[in-house]
């Protein structure tokens, strides 16, 4: 079977994405925490939701100085769109180490102000390999309810933390050469490599 690197954020949209995805590929979980800005709690949960979907290996990488980062030097109304590529490189990165073709997210068109068709398309304009969103046009009461009859919502449900930093006005339409700009203001290839340096690999 085909591999899949999946990114598990612990909201309610990655698992019933990585539950779409289990018959057709093996998947592989990221989850990209924010500790020390956060609390175990964070890591306790992700590891719930694995053993629920029956994900043999997960792995975690911190990515709170990442994230420090955007803040202090790229515009902040672009952080969503930039944090989410600076992720899918580092699951690229597995994904080549795991001999995996694909890219699996929960992302869900519009739900979020930062889902939007144009953002989308800036993400997936930056990255090599192709990316699956199978809860792409659900609407939020079907994915809760598939989230339900899984098992996985009363895991997912309450505050979401991946929004910490994030801006109260994200961007909601992108230019790709202006994303590019923003990204040029990083050094990408140390700050991904040091991020995966300090990966915790769980294997279940």
């Amino acid at each position: 079977m085909e591999r899949g690197v999946a990114l598990l954020s612990g909201g309610i949209d990655s698992p019933v994405a990585i539950h779409l995805m289990k018959e057709r590929l093996e998947v592989i979980a990221v989850h990209f925490h924010q500790l020390p800005l956060t609390g175990p709690e964070e890591l306790e949960k992700v590891k719930e939701l694995v053993k629920k979907l029956e994900i043999s290996k997960l792995y975690l990488i911190p990515f709170a100085e990442v994230l420090k980062m955007l803040v202090e030097k790229c515009n902040h109304r672009d952080y969503y769109i930039l944090s989410k590529i600076l992720m899918f490189k580092t699951a690229e990165l597995i994904a080549e180490k795991e001999k995996a073709k694909y890219l699996i997210t929960g992302e869900n068109l519009a739900q979020v102000s930062s889902q939007t068709l144009s953002n989308l398309k800036a993400i997936t304009k930056n990255i090599r390999l192709e990316i699956f969103r199978p809860v792409l046009t659900f609407d939020k009461q079907e994915i809760i309810n598939l989230a339900k009859k899984i098992g996985t919502y009363d895991i997912s449900k309450g505050p979401e933390i991946c929004s910490l930093l994030g801006p109260k006005n994200p961007s909601t339409k992108s230019d790709l050469d202006k994303i590019t700009k923003e990204l040029d203001k990083l050094d990408l290839n140390k700050i991904i490599q040091e991020s995966l340096n300090k990966a915790e690999v769980v294997k279940y």
